[in-house]
This record gives structure tokens, sequence and C-alpha cells, in this order.
């Protein structure tokens, strides 16, 4: 988020302040350094600096409890993750053995081990995985009703649907009314993971 000419300028004086004094300065410092008799209007600009990630509050002293946050130390690091080959939003299709791998933000990451896959089709449209898509998914056996899941069908093709347990059968149901729901035996479907994210290059 950008910031107004007179923020910009209050937090420059907030990180020269600290560097020259190794504190912050009071909001009644910042108010006298730039003419402002009200409390309340510094209150409202560093306020607007916090919210917008330039300032954060310590808790080390409330008078002087600013610190300018390094914006380069904020941005997230990055991770590489396998591609492992493409699925089909559709009827299932072959997995395709690829040795690639993408990067992503860490943030991304699932709690387990964590791999994307290209789709392939249009059955999970209304859910926003369109033809072309990468998924990144995170690996897992087990899936809640609703979620959208990487499943291998009868041990040899893979396909991506929502998943639904429905007593001994497990239904693969399409996110495209075209598409046919896949309603199977829970022994020929194997949940391989749940999709987490979806990547798309315009």
């Amino acid at each position: 988020m950008g910031l107004t000419r007179r923020q910009a300028e209050i937090l420059e004086f907030i990180h020269q302040f600290t560097n020259l004094n190794g504190y912050a300065p009071t909001l009644q410092e910042v108010g006298e350094k730039f003419g402002l008799s009200s409390p309340a209007t510094v209150h409202k600009h560093i306020s607007n600096l916090v919210d917008k990630g330039f300032l954060r509050r310590s808790r080390r002293n409330s008078s002087r409890d600013l610190e300018v946050v390094d914006q380069r130390a904020e941005e997230p690091a990055l991770v590489r993750i396998p591609l492992l080959g493409t699925v089909a939003a559709g009827l299932p299709i072959e997995a395709l053995n690829e040795h690639e791998e993408i990067t992503l933000p860490e943030d991304w990451l699932g709690r387990g081990r964590t791999f994307a896959l290209r789709v392939r089709g249009d059955s999970m449209i209304e859910e926003q995985i369109c033809d072309g898509d990468t998924v990144v998914v995170e690996s897992r056996e087990m899936a809640r009703n609703g979620e959208t899941v990487i499943a291998l069908v009868d041990g040899d093709s893979v396909t991506v649907k929502q998943y639904h347990r429905e007593g001994a059968n497990i239904r693969l149901q399409p996110a495209n009314p075209t598409v046919p729901v896949l309603t199977l035996p829970e022994d020929r479907v194997q949940v391989q993971g749940v999709v987490i994210g979806v990547l798309r290059r315009f």
C-alpha cells in the first residue's frame, strides 16, 4: 500500500531519529517536528503507517514503542518444490513422471510435503482451476468432504476433483455441470493430496 506525502515524511523522520538516537521519537516529538498540535492527528498518521506495514509497535516502552519495518526483510522467502507431472481435470489420465521444479513463496507451503501438478482439462472451472493451471498440493492420504483432492484411481490414473465420502463409496465431484461425476468403491480411490493453491500464467 502506498504512502501519502506526510506519511512518507513522518516515516523518514522516525527512521532518521531512531538511527541517530538509538530509540524512536515519542508522538509528541513527531508532532513538534511537523507542527501538528493535535495528538489525535499524529496518532492517526502513526496508526496508518502501522496498518500499512511500515511501522510496528514494540512493548519495551509505551512512549517510544515504534519500530521501522525493513520492507526487504518482510518479503517472503522463496522455495522450490517438485512439479511431478500432469493431472486431469476431467476423466482420469495416466500421471506423467516429469522431473521439474517451480519456485513459490514459502508461505504457500502446506504442513507436510508440498508438490505441484499441471492441470489438463476443465472439469474444475467453477472452482477456478482451469486447463493449463498449476495446482499446489499438500501431500495427504486423508481428506475432508468438500476438499479438492488429487485422487489416484485404480492405482494408475490421477484426477483432481472434490472429495465426498458416501458410505463405502467415494464420490469425485467435478465443478463443471457438463462433466460426469465419478462414484467409486473406496478401495479404488487413494487420496494423494489436497489442493492448497493455484498458479496461473496469463
